[in-house]
């Protein structure tokens, strides 16, 4: 067979292929279309799931009589006009394809009007709408006078009526509306400042009223995850300025608590400059957040927004526009990880709410300058356990955190000793009645003991009504921080191998690991390059010496031709001393003083992520005195 030019029809076919999926891609095309054309404004009418007519109408600025004809041409677009525009694009549409692609396989007909005729004082023919048709037998544009505001409307007709195989691939008309409104949910999250009115089948099925900042913004976050998810939910902003003008990189959002996690991943929405993405660097991110603090099998909900130069991502690499690439991923990567890092590090009991900003550990009621001093130094407050073999040999971090071994009892006795003394109040408390004499002001976000049940859980009361603590969970979450932070300050320690290993690998994996040699001799690997295609490694982290050591410089080295970075030396390392911490954490049956309990609330107050153990469940729960007197009917 020859080699022929497509016609236009068919080409544009073609290209709706990949473009329209389905009504929702429709919906998403045409919307983007009106945001960019600054709108504050969207009525969007449905039938059938958006099969047979989807009619979309907003307020925006309107289009020339001259470009209403041309929009309908493939490759035709108002965004952009030379190469360099492409690097740095800054609207939501861009390639010209979505009209065209649209009207090969639907029946369109837009409506316009523009807001600088509507404002004329002239009764020429500038101040009147015009109208387009194509689609059907009427291929070619035909272009009339309509009566319209200020604005434009699409309205799209019988969609895939020329492709009957694409149709069958739709799903029910519930499910098609579905994923229109789930299409109309992200856009509603990006673009507050614009009003979304949506009717299916002549009924109203969606509102979302614009909104401005502040208390406003939560109101339309909180209008598409639920009132649970504000109630669980953290305000986070963080900034970079960068190492160079121009790469400054800010995020805002609210990300979820990790006690508020969903079994699937279908509350994740992030977005990079207005626009909504999946990126897989992004999802690696974020999860790496969350990776200690969530419960197994469980994933974070969220809403981000990431505001970077648009000449540093590119967001043309396909046509559907959902995915992105940054020119420097290692940074988008790292500042990311830990923002979100940081942001859940800050979530402790406070006087207020369960959750909510960082408290000052100095300045807490009743802590005192011992408690003080606990703050500054990881190690104080729990005595060193005793000497013997760690999990997997020698512990690189001296005697201070050698596990227990068979006397662990003995040993969180001795730890909990010092909890004795963290807070002690009206004398040696050993009952209830010695609660300490206290205003609302003074009393700790946690309260003070009052009882332990069955020797696992710790009563408290505070100015809210009654805290619940596992005493286990929370020692662990104590202990396993302190420990990272004294980790971290001593910094990786090498451990040389009695015999190098040597590693095939291909030719990009190798050039990737001398490119980042110094990155990898920071986190305790020592390597070699032996040839194109092998490296010789000659030293490992010390904490990781009993690891599969091959396998282990394998994931680092493709995590960093993936992702420009990696966390599995710190992942590995976390997951040995989360399981030091929970083996030299205080057991269930033991029975502590009320000082005792006292001290552990303090440090829970004073220490980072202490809403959680190391493996994700909560360590604390609080009922209110009204929900008290609701199970007993007070009042009623």
């Amino acid at each position: 067979m020859r080699i022929k030019q497509l016609n236009p029809r068919l080409s544009n076919q073609i290209a709706a292929g990949e473009v329209v999926e389905r009504p929702s891609s429709v919906v998403k095309e045409l919307v983007e279309n009106a945001l960019d054309a600054h709108c504050t404004r969207m009525d969007i009418d449905l039938e059938a799931g958006g099969t047979k007519l989807i009619r979309i109408r907003d307020d925006g600025d309107g289009i020339y009589r001259e470009d209403l004809t041309l929009a309908m041409s493939r490759h035709a677009t108002s965004k952009i006009e030379v190469v360099d525009d492409l690097e740095a694009i800054d609207t939501l549409g861009f390639r010209g394809e979505a009209l065209a692609s649209i009207a090969s396989i639907a029946k369109v007909t837009m409506t316009s009007r523009r807001k600088a005729a509507a404002d004329a004082e002239s009764d020429d023919a500038e101040d009147t709408a015009w109208q387009v048709t194509v689609g059907g037998s009427l291929m070619t544009p035909e272009l009339v006078p309509a009566p319209h505001p200020v604005g434009t409307t699409v309205e799209v007709k019988d969609l895939f009526y020329n492709t009957p195989a694409r149709r069958k691939f739709l799903r029910t008309e519930k499910t098609e509306l579905q994923k229109i409104e789930e299409v109309l949910r992200k856009i509603s999250l990006s673009h507050q400042q614009v009003t979304i009115n949506v009717s299916h089948n002549g009924k109203q099925s969606r509102h979302f009223a614009a909104v401005g900042a502040g208390s406003d913004a939560e109101r339309r976050v909180g209008a598409v995850f639920g009132k649970g998810f504000m109630e669980n939910a953290i305000y986070m902003e963080r900034s970079y300025e960068g190492d160079a003008p121009g790469r400054q990189l800010s995020i805002r959002g609210w990300i979820g608590l990790p006690t508020y996690s969903r079994s699937q991943a279908d509350q994740q929405y992030f977005y990079v400059n207005g626009r909504s993405i999946r990126d897989k660097l992004v999802s690696h991110a974020i999860k790496q957040a969350y990776q200690d603090v969530l419960f197994h099998g469980r994933h974070p909900v969220f809403a981000l927004f990431l505001s970077i130069d648009p000449k540093l991502v590119d967001v043309n690499v396909h046509p559907t526009k959902h995915e992105v690439r940054f020119r420097d991923s290692q940074q988008v990567h790292g500042f990311l990880f830990k923002s979100i890092y940081s942001a859940l590090a800050d979530v402790r009991p406070t006087s207020e709410e369960g959750y909510g900003s960082v408290v000052d550990a100095t300045a807490m009621s009743g802590m005192g300058a011992q408690g003080a001093s606990m703050q500054n130094n990881p190690t104080q407050g729990y005595m060193p356990l005793t000497s013997g073999n760690a999990l997997h040999g020698a512990s690189p971090f001296g005697s201070a955190f050698q596990p227990s071994g068979g006397a662990s009892s003995n040993n969180v006795r001795e730890q909990l000793n010092h909890y004795g003394n963290l807070l002690r109040v009206s004398g040696d408390q050993t009952s209830p009645e010695g609660l300490p004499e206290t205003t609302d002001d003074s009393v700790p976000p946690l309260g003070y003991a009052v009882a332990q049940i069955h020797g696992v859980y710790i009563l408290s009361q505070n100015t809210n009504g009654l805290v619940i603590v596992d005493m286990h969970a929370a020692h662990e979450r104590i202990t396993y921080e302190r420990m990272k932070r004294a980790s971290d300050s001593e910094g990786m320690k090498k451990q040389p191998l009695l015999v190098p290993l040597s590693l095939a690998l291909s030719e990009k994996e190798c050039t990737v690991a001398m490119d980042f040699s110094g990155e990898l001799d920071d986190l305790g690997f020592e390597l070699q390059q032996a040839s194109e295609e092998s490296l010789v490694v000659r030293s490992i982290p010390a904490i990781l010496a009993k690891s599969d050591a091959e396998g282990l410089v394998k994931d680092v080295i493709s995590d960093l031709v993936e992702l420009g970075s990696s966390n599995r030396i710190q992942q590995h390392r976390d997951e040995l001393l989360s399981t030091m911490a929970c083996h030299g954490s205080v057991r269930a049956n033991r029975r502590l003083t009320i000082p005792e309990m006292n001290g552990l609330l303090r440090d829970m107050e004073a220490t980072e992520r202490s809403g959680q153990c190391n493996h994700g469940r909560p360590t604390w729960t609080e009922l209110s005195m009204h929900a008290l007197d609701s199970l007993f009917l007070r009042g009623q």
